[in-house]
């Protein structure tokens, strides 16, 4: 059960004419961009934990990034990154493991052995699925891309859903983002809905639209949509 929701405003993003928050006061501090999916997983973590009060948002102009950025905090200069205990943490979905275990509300993951091993199976996974859809746009997803969806059709059967673990975990975070963005681009631009024929994933979607700490970090999807095929279709 997720924590109570807790509604707030969104800090403005930082850009190459801002200043550097003061680095290790002791201020847990998530750097972040609102439209990235890899930073939105994290985005989510924290949220279902309940932690708006414990980690602190500093949105990164990723277009025109501060210069400080990349010498003081990550030199990957790459969102998402968590400031914590006087040291920088980087990379998605290790930050959503490292946010799960160290810190208070409900947990991301089951203690079933079995199905944390699934889990780790899933969220491995993920860069094979978001490289053979990205892929598939250079052809036809509704082939190319088939056996990446079937994938998750078929990891969406193994417990009594609708999520992945049969409860809302850091799997279903580890692929929310993604799914958000693709599945809307590949109906409009390809004409094609990734959920035909795949009714656990249509609704493990509609499932996910049920959760506030998932819901508001909802990208600008027609900005998105833009973005995509700029990148992609070009």
């Amino acid at each position: 059960m997720a924590a109570p929701f807790v509604a707030e405003v969104l800090p403005p993003n930082l850009d190459s004419n801002s200043e550097p928050p003061q680095l290790f006061d002791g201020t847990t501090r998530l750097y972040t961009n609102f439209q990235c999916p890899y930073a939105q997983r994290v985005w989510i973590t924290r949220n279902y934990k309940g932690l708006q009060d414990k980690i602190k948002f500093v949105p990164i102009d990723l277009q025109n990034r501060p210069a400080w950025y990349k010498e003081k905090v990550y030199p990957e200069n790459k969102v998402p990154a968590l400031e914590h205990n006087n040291k920088i943490i980087g990379e998605s979905l290790d930050l959503v493991k490292y946010i799960d275990s160290n810190f208070e509300g409900p947990s991301l993951l089951p203690n079933d052995p079995e199905k944390q091993k699934f889990a780790e199976e899933l969220i491995a996974y993920t860069d094979t699925f978001n490289k053979q859809v990205f892929g598939s746009f250079k052809g036809n997803p509704e082939i190319d891309a088939a056996g990446a969806f079937d994938h998750i059709e078929k990891a969406l059967g193994k417990y009594d859903g609708p999520f992945f673990l049969g409860e809302f975990s850091q799997v279903d975070i580890a692929y929310a983002p993604f799914i958000e963005r693709l599945r809307p681009f590949i109906l409009e631009v390809f004409k094609y809905d990734v959920t035909s024929g795949r009714p656990k994933l249509a609704a493990w979607i509609e499932e996910v639209e049920k959760i506030d700490a998932y819901t508001v970090t909802k990208c600008d999807l027609p900005k998105t949509i833009e973005f995509f095929k700029a990148r992609f279709m070009a």
